[in-house]
């Protein structure tokens, strides 16, 4: 059995590889010039936006809301509506994120 102090070093060990890794690595790129995958992305955008992104919104909402009161807590509603506004309002920042220019 390994003891607490070896675990917590090989953790830490990890965590530094990761950041150096993350702070190491070239140079971040944005996503304007790559078109390889637009239509992937436009497709999900548009399914996640329009119909089928509200009757799966209204969904979660109707099914978090029965949950809460199924369980006399309100932690299942306030789950589904987040869901449900990310899942609307989500595309728009994404894209907002990686098409910014500074």
């Amino acid at each position: 059995m390994r003891s607490n102090k070896a675990v917590l070093m090989k953790k830490m060990a990890l965590l530094f590889v990761f950041f150096a890794v993350l702070t190491i690595g070239p140079e971040a790129m944005a996503g304007t010039a790559d078109t390889d995958f637009s239509a992937i992305a436009t497709k999900l955008n548009d399914w996640s936006t329009g119909t089928l992104g509200r009757v799966i919104a209204l969904s979660m909402f109707i099914v978090g809301i029965a949950m809460g009161i199924i369980q006399q807590s309100v932690v299942a509603a306030v789950v589904a509506i987040g869901g449900a506004l990310i899942l609307n309002y989500g595309p728009a920042i994404i894209t907002g994120l990686i098409s910014a220019t500074v």
